[in-house]
């Protein structure tokens, strides 16, 4: 058991040991990768989904429409670029292809320049908040530090302007920002029952038949208000949260992970086969 327990926290120890300002791209990787594989997926399909909720997003992800008639390649889609550009960074071929794809599929897009800080916002902070209640430990300072300068800097590749500096700073822009923007409308309301069944399917099978009770209690307050998605019974919000508790504890008790995520590739179900990186993001034929 403390074998277990020193192999547990060894990635922790390298994350602490790490400056956030350098290695960023390396302390993020681990996050995702080792440390909380499922978590940060989960996570990422929240903050995606709250972006959705901004009055502009939604306008301009209606009128687009790829969203709405191809959610389930949209959304596997813009998985596979950005985690192509986190697993090889902004300099490797790979990273760099993914990048131009990301711009490509934004160059059509028209989007204010706040909602696109938002949503790189959302990113890194929603990860951070979700491994503070449900992860098997919290997060470092060293990671959330990270995430802030990971998408901050991908931002600036994408010619977004004035991101918050450091963690703290994005984490209080995100809140003033979403306080002030987030709210119901139709376009949102929309979208989000079209995408709900991405979230559907990161709920255990078992537990599907109530996957909209359960996802409702995934959505804080003002989410609930901005998508027009009723309060969640009792039964949904305390049972998740004690399931996402007792796992965490569990998982604390385990052995480390010895593989990391992708590191067979990146499999989706639009693409069980695999995937040529440069076709993604085109509308299927």
């Amino acid at each position: 058991m403390r074998g277990i327990r020193r192999g547990r926290y060894a990635n922790l120890r390298r994350i602490e040991s790490s400056d956030a300002g350098v290695d960023y791209l390396l302390i993020h990787q681990l996050t995702l990768r080792e440390e909380f594989p499922w978590d940060m997926r989960m996570a990422f399909n929240l903050a995606f989904n709250r972006s959705f909720a901004l009055p502009r997003v939604a306008r301009e992800l209606v009128r687009t429409g790829r969203v709405l008639s191809e959610p389930r390649r949209r959304a596997d889609d813009t998985g596979i670029i950005m985690y192509e550009i986190l697993l090889h960074g902004f300099e490797h071929p790979r990273g760099r292809l993914a990048l131009r794809l990301l711009k490509e599929a934004h160059r059509h897009v028209t989007a204010d320049n706040d909602d696109s800080v938002y949503v790189l916002a959302a990113l890194a902070v929603v990860p951070m908040r979700w491994l503070q209640r449900y992860g098997w430990r919290p997060p470092a300072r060293q990671e959330r530090e990270a995430a802030a300068r990971y998408y901050r800097e991908v931002g600036l590749r994408m010619g977004v302007r004035d991101i918050p500096t450091g963690y703290g700073a994005l984490e209080d822009w995100f809140d003033a920002y979403e306080a002030a923007h987030l709210r119901h409308t139709p376009e949102a309301e929309r979208i989000e029952r079209t995408t709900r069944q991405l979230l559907r399917g990161r709920i255990p099978a078992p537990l599907r038949g109530a996957a909209d009770a359960l996802i409702a209690a995934l959505y804080d307050p003002p989410l609930r208000r901005a998508y027009a998605v009723p309060d969640p019974p009792a039964w949904a919000r305390v049972g998740l949260h004690v399931a996402l508790r007792a796992r965490a504890r569990l998982l604390r008790l385990a052995a480390p992970r010895t593989t990391p995520l992708f590191a067979d590739g990146i499999v989706t179900k639009s693409y069980p086969d695999g995937y040529d990186l440069a076709k993604l993001g085109r509308p299927s034929s």
